[in-house]
């Protein structure tokens, strides 16, 4: 694991990690990238450090599995965002990682997991505990829809470490991915006061809650419905040799749908429970889509403009 801290242009504590999986090279490359562009971290004395930061505010930027970075596959002996709280003493290795990286996020105030897949786009946000950093990251971000993973699984750093958003920021390998997740990034950066190169821009953000695991059997999969696109009631989403899955319910959407990219799911369900409203804009809770927003919370935060479009 290699972690470098970079200045901050407020006092929040934010970090950034890419190389969860090592066969998600877009996370990587924007890690170094803001490692290069951001100021080194100045500490007290005057000296720069790329260690333990010492001052208020800083930029911490992580590499996490570095053995399967280099070996460009997604992890070596168990998958590092499944294996959290994890085992210090562990034989296998991103098992034993997992509470040293949770260590190195320990008071962090917010964090962002940088993610591809083989799933198409849109780009898309996932939380597991809406805290007002969360709300924050997720209506800072140029996305649409955030996940609601709170009741899926509880082995992922966005469900172990207070604060973490995990972003999927585009097709696995492709270029657009690193170039939607770099400005993702400086979006975060920018969400959090730790960036000053022009004014945040929040705006409100679909939020769909995950709900179950669509499985995958053996044969020629296919897949008849992108991620968020409402599937009607009745029709299939999904089918191979094994499994046809029909949706029997209004409301159904994908969510990380794909036919090669996972071996023993087509994705997962998802319903449209609401809208997250950007800070200063009611309530710290999920809005349903037609509920008006009650009165600010007071934060003196204004909604910014509409975000441009992002890569697809």
């Amino acid at each position: 694991m290699q972690t470098i801290d970079r200045e901050s242009a407020g006092s929040a504590r934010v970090a950034i990690v890419g190389g969860i999986h090592g066969d998600e090279p877009a996370g990587v490359r924007i890690v170094e990238r803001l490692a290069a562009e951001l100021s080194p971290l100045d500490l007290p004395d005057g000296e720069a450090t790329d260690g333990d930061a010492e001052s208020e505010g800083f930029v911490r930027l992580i590499l996490a599995n570095e053995p399967a970075i280099e070996a460009e596959t997604r992890y070596t002996d168990a998958d590092l965002n499944r294996a959290f709280p994890g085992d210090a003493d562990s034989d296998e290795y991103e098992r034993a990682l997992a509470p040293r990286l949770a260590a190195e996020l320990e008071g962090v105030d917010a964090v962002l997991a940088l993610h591809t897949s083989h799933s198409a786009p849109p780009p898309f946000a996932i939380y597991s505990d809406l805290t007002e950093s969360v709300r924050r990251t997720v209506t800072g971000l140029p996305v649409d829809h955030v996940v609601d993973a709170g009741g899926l699984r509880s082995t992922t750093l966005d469900s172990a470490v207070p604060h973490t958003v995990s972003i999927e920021v585009g097709r696995q390998g492709s270029e657009e991915a690193v170039a939607f997740g770099y400005e993702a990034c400086r979006a975060f950066l920018r969400a959090h006061g730790a960036l000053a190169d022009e004014p945040p821009t929040f705006s409100e953000t679909v939020v769909v809650e995950g709900r179950e695991e669509v499985p995958k059997g053996g044969g020629e999969p296919r897949v008849h419905y992108a991620n968020f696109e409402a599937i009607p009631e009745g029709a299939v989403f999904a089918e191979d040799d094994v499994y046809t899955h029909r949706v029997e319910e209004p409301g159904v959407v994908p969510i990380l749908a794909s036919e090669r990219g996972y071996d023993d799911i087509f994705g997962m369900y998802g319903h449209v429970s609401g809208v997250v409203k950007p800070p200063g804009e009611g309530e710290l809770r999920v809005y349903p889509l037609d509920e008006p927003v009650g009165t600010g919370d007071g934060d003196g935060e204004q909604n910014g403009a509409d975000r441009s479009e992002h890569a697809e």
